[in-house]
């Protein structure tokens, strides 16, 4: 496990020996006689996954996996800020989390959450590793991590294995809710098929009909289901594809790709690319005159990307799943805000408002269902009801575990309209999520059994 790290807020580096022991303390609290058991545990439920050993003791523990090094680092640590917000808000009851969770006082049915870090890299193999030695020395009772769809994804099959719930970071494929979709997952966040639906009207009625585009694509899930949603959405109106590029995830030089797009003859360079292979693809399409000859659209917008590409998003249209400014719209948004940047020292961005957001969705489940066996607990989100987010009211679709939320378009702001370091962005419409979503059977989702 790399970087392996386990606490409340410590960030101390703990060896696998001691990780031994921290499970060995938290599986030992279901030794204790049936009398001393809290009243949210004595229940009649059987065993399922780390139920009860993970939830016996006075505390319960999360493991989460995110990108530190690679590629996606930069927003693998703005979205564990984001976990680590809500954990702390969590533990403490803050009015935040109560507006959204109303029966948490302080921790989960009275449970102090704890918590491991591991470094994914944006691997598969690492982030699945590490979570399983969360679930197994830890007693993990939720895990999250993603970033890359493709740790997303292989997670969905470690959670549905383990009969422990995998509540999604950032993942994008409309795979992670369709075809890979599994029982013990759930994603809060927009993806594909949801930003495509959300922005191609946008590009339709700025750009003009029958426009050709060149497409910078990510060999892997995510890379494909979003430029697949593109050009079906551009389709309707007579949009056509020059190229497809497609490229490994840290390709360290798009000169070649970039030749091919500049070549294409194309109006716009669509590019699906994300984390820091967003930011030098681009620089580079700006060094090599692609960007002099054709608009670029990000179609699902990278956190941190236009401080990173030093201005190169200014006049470009993205969709996202959030940006601060929409605070004067949202009252949770403006205290999430307040409450990030106190802690953090800056604006909030995407990653990190959708991890927060994941976590106390879970936490109002759990408190829900008044435990925190699986079954239950998967059955609350399953309710459809209507809950808060920092986005306006929302609600989780039975059948696939998608959160149906709105998609938020923005362009960028030219540097002479900025009012602050970080209002990069104008918010050009916010488009409520029921009409963008495919039907649940669309994309092959089969949820699978509960126990």
């Amino acid at each position: 496990m790399k970087n392996a790290i386990v606490g409340q807020d410590s960030g101390l580096v703990v060896s696998r020996r001691r990780l031994l022991q921290t499970a060995a303390g938290l599986a030992g609290g279901a030794m204790l006689p049936a009398g001393m058991m809290l009243p949210a545990f004595a229940e009649d439920h059987p065993e399922i996954g780390t139920y009860p050993a993970g939830s016996s003791g006075s505390s319960v523990f999360i493991g989460i996996s995110v990108p530190r090094t690679g590629t996606y680092a930069v927003q693998g640590e703005d979205e564990l800020k984001g976990y680590e917000l809500a954990i702390e808000h969590i533990n403490s009851g803050h009015e935040l989390i109560k507006k959204i969770s109303p029966k948490t006082t302080k921790g989960l049915l009275g449970k102090e959450l704890k918590y491991g870090v591991a470094d994914s890299a944006a691997k598969p193999n690492e982030a699945v590793q590490a979570q399983q030695r969360f679930i197994s020395e830890n007693k993990a009772i939720m895990i999250t991590g993603g970033t890359s769809s493709a740790v997303a994804v292989a997670l969905n099959k470690l959670a549905q294995r383990e009969k422990v719930l995998f509540v999604c970071g950032i993942s994008g494929s409309n795979d992670t809710t369709g075809k890979d979709c599994v029982r013990y997952g759930v994603r809060q966040n927009f993806y594909g098929q949801t930003a495509a639906a959300a922005i191609s009207p946008v590009l339709i009625k700025t750009f003009g009909k029958n426009k050709k585009a060149a497409y910078l694509t990510p060999d892997y899930t995510y890379g494909h289901t979003v430029t697949k949603s593109m050009q079906d959405q551009l389709a309707a109106a007579g949009w056509t594809t020059t190229t497809n590029q497609v490229s490994p995830l840290g390709a360290p030089d798009y000169s070649s790709y970039l030749l091919n797009v500049a070549n294409s003859g194309a109006d716009v360079l669509i590019n699906v690319n994300w984390g820091h292979d967003a930011v030098l693809s681009i620089q580079q399409a700006k060094q090599f005159g692609v960007l002099d000859k054709m608009k670029l659209i990000v179609p699902y917008q990278v956190p941190f990307l236009a401080r990173e590409t030093g201005g190169l998003m200014q006049g470009v249209y993205a969709s996202t799943d959030y940006w601060w400014t929409i605070e004067d719209k949202y009252p949770l948004a403006k205290m999430f805000n307040e409450a990030f940047e106190k802690k953090n020292g800056y604006k909030p961005e995407w990653g990190a408002a959708n991890s927060y957001i994941s976590f106390a969705h879970w936490a109002r489940m759990i408190e829900e269902a008044g435990t925190f066996y699986p079954p239950d607990v998967i059955k609350t989100y399953e309710k459809e009801e209507t809950i808060p987010s920092l986005v306006g009211d929302v609600h989780y679709r039975k059948e696939d575990h998608q959160c149906v939320r709105p998609v938020i378009i923005v362009k960028g702001k030219m540097e002479k309209d900025m009012k602050g370091k970080e209002d990069y962005y104008d918010v050009v419409e916010i488009v409520p999520g029921e009409g963008l979503m495919q039907k649940p059977d669309a994309f092959g989702c089969n949820l699978g059994d509960y126990t």
